[in-house]
């Protein structure tokens, strides 16, 4: 299957030249600091305007594998509730890139909660905004589509067993996991929110950071794909998380009234 890109030309450019020169204008590396391999990263997925500066700052940071599993959201009611695809390529304006199909297959033998289902990827712009990136950066590299909404939290934790399971067996292999934070209250509030939020995630805690948000109420739409990278680090021995870059789309807009929070962060 090849699948077409839904949010070219929206979220991001739709010519090849002008965005490949934004993905590198947002992954200026400070020459001093050297890619550091890691094992997980979390970086948001709004329109490049709004967010790409915090997610290439992520992504300047790591030494890039030729493997990457996207675990992203399911943000639209069509489809499995849990989604994975394993064959195929994703397009963009840079070209093709290709599903990695036997660390795929491995991974939907694993976890039968995945399904195979074009239909919950087809218009999910959370994973199709993260290639052009990868495509710049690691040029050959293969990935494995994930979309998991946000169900129950042992659901989750089952995804995130079996993907440290399937990342033993595939050394080097980035985890790369995408969520926007807070969504739509002002600038100051969601601060706040995201705070709690980020907190749990720099102390790997998947059952924390599930409660936090559903008891603070903090609109984090990737809760799920979260919980579930969270769970699978805990299960690989991760040491340290870092909070590389925090924004909110105030801060582009200028309007702080109705925001939505972003955060980059990895995981070693």
């Amino acid at each position: 299957m090849l699948r077409l890109p839904a949010v070219a030309g929206r979220f991001y450019p739709s010519d090849p030249a002008e965005l490949t020169a934004l993905v590198r204008q947002y992954t200026q590396s400070d020459p001093e600091r050297k890619p550091v391999a890691v094992k997980a990263c979390l970086v948001p997925h709004a329109g490049y305007i709004y967010s790409g500066h915090v997610a290439g700052a992520v992504f300047s940071r790591i030494a890039f594998a030729q493997k990457a599993i996207i675990l992203g959201v399911r943000h639209f009611p069509r489809g499995e509730p849990m989604a994975i695809l394993t064959s195929g390529a994703w397009r963009t304006p840079l070209g093709d890139a290709p599903i990695d199909e036997a660390l795929a297959k491995s991974i939907a033998a694993e976890c039968p909660l995945l399904r195979e289902d074009r239909v919950a990827h087809s218009a999910e712009h959370s994973l199709e905004v993260q290639l052009p990136f990868l495509q710049v950066l690691a040029p050959g590299f293969a990935f494995v589509p994930v979309a998991v909404g946000t169900v129950r939290f042992e659901d989750l934790a089952r995804v995130g067993e079996t993907l440290a399971r399937v990342l033993v067996g595939a050394p080097g292999a980035l985890l790369l996991t995408t969520s926007d934070l807070n969504h739509y209250e002002n600038d100051e509030t969601t601060r706040v929110k995201d705070r709690k939020a980020i907190d749990k995630l720099l102390a790997l805690d998947a059952r924390g950071l599930y409660d936090t948000c559903r008891n603070e109420d903090i609109s984090m739409c990737g809760l799920g794909p979260a919980v579930a990278m969270l769970t699978a680090l805990r299960a690989l021995n991760a040491r340290k998380a870092e909070l590389v870059r925090y924004a909110t789309s105030g801060d582009v807009s200028g309007d702080t009234s109705a925001v939505v929070g972003y955060a980059g962060m990895i995981f070693t």
